[in-house]
């Protein structure tokens, strides 16, 4: 099975071939990135980390995408548009609210948490379910809604 960064790698090897300045310049961001996030965390990512990795690059980019938005630069709108397009290839398509919302309920029933103040009981739990496949503010919206807070 191939490992996240040998894709990385290959596909930055693939876009130079084919001249892909966008697309290069976004696969060496996103390595760079990783790269520093393993520096800080003192180990090498697993496939999971990485994603984690991209997940927050392109998190960054919507945000930016927002900001160009309000200030009227259309031409960084499409810049940043065209870097998220591309971040998302390498990212597994998220767990719904529904799907979250069911594995939340089991958890709770399994943890046997009754209330707001017990939400640190659940969280790591579903986080560990979903890993990467989900995002932490809607799973964290929908246990909090849960548990009554």
């Amino acid at each position: 099975m191939v490992t996240m960064k040998e894709r990385l790698q290959s596909e930055l090897n693939d876009a130079m071939r084919a001249k892909d300045d966008i697309r290069r310049s976004t696969i060496r961001m996103l390595i760079s990135a990783i790269r520093y996030a393993e520096i800080a965390a003192g180990h090498l990512y697993d496939d999971d980390e990485i994603i984690a990795v991209a997940r927050q690059q392109a998190r960054q980019r919507g945000d930016s995408i927002a900001e160009f938005t309000k200030a009227g630069r259309q031409d960084l709108v499409d810049r940043e548009a065209a870097e998220l397009a591309i971040l998302e290839t390498y990212l597994p398509q998220l767990a719904g609210r529904d799907e979250i919302e069911v594995a939340a309920r089991e958890v709770i029933a399994t943890t046997g948490a009754s209330g707001p103040r017990e939400i640190g009981k659940v969280m790591p739990v579903l986080v560990k379910k979903f890993g990467a496949r989900a995002d932490g503010r809607l799973m964290s919206e929908v246990v909090r809604e849960l548990l009554g807070s």
